[in-house]
């Protein structure tokens, strides 16, 4: 298929590229800069020069290809405290990309999760609201749209994550001479390779179903205490439990500390014969190239 791909030369994004090419699909990527332009025609895709809030341009670009894999989203507003700007930023790039793609049944695949069928986990999905711009892609379905959701894990790990979960908190243990965890640190986080979730990603493009929401986890949730002692072991410094009171202060400014997640992955897996092979959480971290950068 020829496929777009917004946010191509980020973490998750070149790994999406390079399995996507790796099995015969025409890969264009969505850039800003020149060096990210480089990094996408290094992996063999096309760059496409152009900003992700240029709606025009992605109508446009959209209607040259049979899908879309939209990855790209505001983070540096979220990292501000500015969720809902990143928010009504994206829901405007799923409504434009909707309109061109609308009467086609051409595919559309966003990041996220709309609904879990349990009423209580949806109203802890809805304090976040990235939840309505995923709702927001199920939406095109109704349109004639092949509308897909891949849920990404908040640990997406490999030896090319330098902005994850995993190298924050392992500067803040560094800083703090100590690797921490909230109160028993029993709370989950789930965790993916990015090289598997990029293989879920092509899977989705060539075999999904409309309307389906994919959970990317190989990992389905690793304690956090066991991850901070993991840490610690490998800077050798303590691990330690921060009072819940203190944690705002002791993590600052990684606001994810508490969250707990757990993301069941088996249904995805039958679906889509989807099979995670590369190391899991703490095996990546065992490998040590998260502690010699």
């Amino acid at each position: 298929m020829r496929v777009l791909v917004t946010g191509p030369a980020g973490h998750i994004g070149q790994a999406v590229l390079a399995e996507l090419i790796g099995h015969g699909h025409e890969v264009t990527g969505l850039v800003r800069s020149e060096s990210s332009a480089a990094a996408v025609e290094k992996l063999g895709a096309t760059a496409l020069h152009g900003d992700v809030n240029d709606l025009s341009l992605l109508a446009s670009a959209a209607a040259d290809v049979d899908a879309v894999i939209h990855l790209a989203f505001d983070h540096g507003s979220v990292a501000q405290g500015d969720m809902q700007t990143a928010v009504d930023a994206d829901t405007a790039v799923v409504n434009a990309f909707g309109d061109a793609l609308a009467g086609t049944g051409k595919t559309f695949i966003g990041i996220g999760i709309a609904r879990t069928g349990d009423a209580e986990r949806d109203r802890l999905l809805e304090a976040n609201p990235r939840v309505f711009v995923s709702r927001a892609v199920l939406e095109l379905v109704s349109r004639d749209v092949r509308a897909l959701l891949v849920a990404v894990p908040p640990v997406t790990h490999s030896d090319r994550d330098v902005h994850g979960f995993l190298p924050t908190i392992i500067g803040i243990a560094k800083r703090q001479g100590a690797s921490g965890y909230i109160d028993e640190g029993l709370n989950v986080w789930p965790a993916v390779h990015t090289l598997d979730l990029a293989v879920l990603f092509r899977l989705a493009l060539e075999k999904a179903p409309a309307g389906s929401q994919l959970i990317g986890s190989s990992d389905e949730g690793v304690e956090v205490r066991r991850i901070a002692e993991n840490i610690a072991g490998h800077l050798g410094l303590p691990a330690v439990s921060v009072p819940a009171a203190e944690a705002p202060a002791f993590f600052a400014p990684f606001i994810f500390m508490g969250m707990n997640v757990p993301m069941p992955n088996a249904a995805t897996r039958e679906l889509l014969g989807w099979e995670p092979t590369h190391p899991r959480l703490i095996e990546d971290l065992d490998a040590g190239h998260y502690f010699t950068r």
